[in-house]
């Protein structure tokens, strides 16, 4: 059996412009729609210049490379399969590998360890967490579990969080110490913006 083709995107702003990047053509990875990455570059703009870069459910790593592009200093990216991480690693080639770091495995299992590797940067940190839509068994407390990571984020060395979620879900008001900012729907999907309590 031929495995299907990949599909491609651009990156759309930044020292990358133009660049093309591949996005496999599997059920677990959704691509990002345009007007959604948009939006969310539009509301991060400079402030990300330098910052630490989190994508955290990365698949092809579109959202983090998107980032790296528009300057953010140092880019994690954490993808749990096998296909779509061996086309993130072809895409972090293509760009910059050494603002570039890449980890294989669960998200719920390695983000802690970002989290220690952060601890020694003195730059703050931008997380973005798209979860899987329970495309895979098992996943259904998906949310839960991602709620749960966020509450590990030390407000110290946090810039923002920002979550790509189902436009049904309601997401919480404030998640550990950190504050709703921003709501901003998108059709089926929505991204929620948080930042630490203290800086509001």
């Amino acid at each position: 059996m031929r495995q299907a083709q990949n599909f491609t995107t651009k990156i759309i702003g930044g020292e990358f412009k133009g660049r093309t990047i591949e996005i496999p053509n599997i059920s677990t990875t959704r691509s990002s729609k345009g007007i959604l990455k948009e939006s969310l570059f539009n509301t991060l703009q400079f402030d990300i210049i330098d910052k630490n870069f989190v994508e955290v459910f990365s698949g092809s790593g579109s959202i983090g490379l998107e980032a790296l592009s528009r300057g953010a200093g140092q880019c994690y990216f954490i993808e749990y399969n096998k296909i779509a991480y061996k086309v993130l690693q072809e895409n972090i080639k293509r760009l910059d590998p050494s603002r570039c770091h890449h980890m294989f495995g669960d998200s719920f299992e390695k983000f802690e360890t970002i989290l220690e590797r952060l601890k020694q940067s003195n730059e703050k940190t931008y997380f973005y967490f798209d979860p899987p839509f329970a495309t895979r068994d098992g996943m259904d407390d998906v949310y839960d579990k991602t709620i749960a990571l966020i509450e590990k984020i030390d407000p110290s060395m946090c810039a923002m969080v920002i979550v790509e979620h189902m436009t049904k879900l309601d997401m919480p008001q404030q998640i550990g110490e950190l504050e709703q900012v921003k709501r901003k729907k998108f059709g089926r999907s929505t991204m929620t913006y948080y930042r630490p309590i203290e800086e509001l």
